[in-house]
């Protein structure tokens, strides 16, 4: 029987992109008849405590020798030395969604300590995973061997068709917890530049990751005069989410960095057109048919795309065709669960 450790900050029932991704593959490995293990750490990872580094050290010491363990990239980084220690006797695996230093608004010297960290423990493990090629470019920065990373990008799942919302205004949707990275207070300053047009948007996602950050979003929401057109829905999983989706006309996302973009592509199994930006996997999940895709952090380009999206039917049924033809050729998340055992079993550098 195969077997593996995954090893993961927090609760492995977060509702995040990445957290789903590991949930998947648990789920999915062990449909396969593969023991798999999940030991999760404190949740102040990856700006962990001195007891929360304890603690992960004595996970990792108590793993039996030569066993194989994925390290959730949130965790990796901020444990080199425990990394290090480890790395002689046991088959320690990277899974990196995106680098850590990568995320929107860490103050100069945090980045810098999380962009060493995760060096010096990209450096010590066997294998990298990640879960596009963009993320894998990107740590051609750390100077990580290209042999040495596997492109195991997530599935999704098959979906209904959207039936819209069947309103006079344009129902526009954004999947995405409220941190900075993900763009909201762009989207929020595009759609302020575009008050004639008829839409309103639900922005579905956890407020909690950063109350600050949410805080300032419903302050924005005040200046700009869209409290009335914009619904901060909280997170939603399952049938809620999926009852969002069906409600939808368009799907919208200013994300300024993504590992992937899972939130794109469960829009695109919708037949959701898409307006969002050049990051992640999201200029090949949409290509030239499922919708437009601009330049993060430019709100006059984002602002741009809606005008066309929420002013021509026409473009918006061109690009809900193409949205249609582009779920046919997403990956499930069967594909990619075979993917991920064939890449951990073969891969044995």
């Amino acid at each position: 029987m195969s077997s593996l450790v995954l090893i993961v900050p927090g609760s492995l029932e977060i509702l995040t992109g990445g957290y789903g991704y590991d949930r998947r593959m648990v789920a999915g490995l062990r449909a396969r008849g593969w023991s798999v293990a999940v030991r999760q750490l404190d949740g102040s990872f990856p700006l962990p405590t001195s007891t929360a580094r304890d603690d992960a050290s004595r996970v990792l010491a108590a793993i039996p020798d030569g066993t194989t363990v994925l390290v959730d990239g949130l965790a990796l980084g901020a444990l080199p030395e425990e990394i290090e220690r480890e790395t002689a006797r046991l088959r320690l695996v990277a899974l990196i969604h995106h680098p850590l230093a990568a995320e929107t608004g860490l103050p100069p010297d945090v980045a810098a300590r999380l962009e060493t960290g995760e060096r010096r423990a990209l450096a010590a493990v066997r294998l990298v995973i990640v879960t596009s090629g963009a993320t894998a470019d990107a740590l051609t920065d750390y100077r990580v061997d290209r042999r040495r990373i596997a492109i195991v990008e997530p599935g999704t799942d098959r979906a209904p068709l959207a039936r819209g919302s069947r309103g006079p205004a344009l129902h526009l949707l954004c999947v995405a917890t409220l941190i900075p990275r993900k763009g909201h207070e762009i989207l929020f300053r595009a759609l302020a530049e575009i008050p004639n047009h008829n839409w309103r948007l639900t922005c579905v996602g956890s407020a909690g990751r950063d109350p600050r950050t949410a805080t300032d979003l419903c302050a924005q929401l005040g200046t700009y005069a869209l409290a009335n057109r914009v619904k901060l829905a909280g997170e939603a999983d399952g049938a809620a989410l999926a009852a969002h989706y069906d409600g939808a006309d368009a799907f919208v996302l200013a994300s300024l960095h993504e590992g992937y973009g899972m939130a794109v592509a469960e829009a695109l199994a919708r037949g959701l057109p898409i307006v969002s930006t050049a990051v992640g996997a999201i200029p090949e999940l949409v290509g030239r048919d499922g919708g437009l895709v601009v330049p993060p952090g430019d709100v006059q380009a984002l602002a741009d795309a809606l005008v066309q999206v929420l002013g021509n039917a026409r473009l918006r049924d061109r690009l809900r065709r193409g949205a249609e033809l582009v779920r046919t050729r997403l990956p499930t998340w069967d594909d990619a669960v075979a993917k991920m055992a064939e890449t951990v079993k073969m891969r044995r550098p």
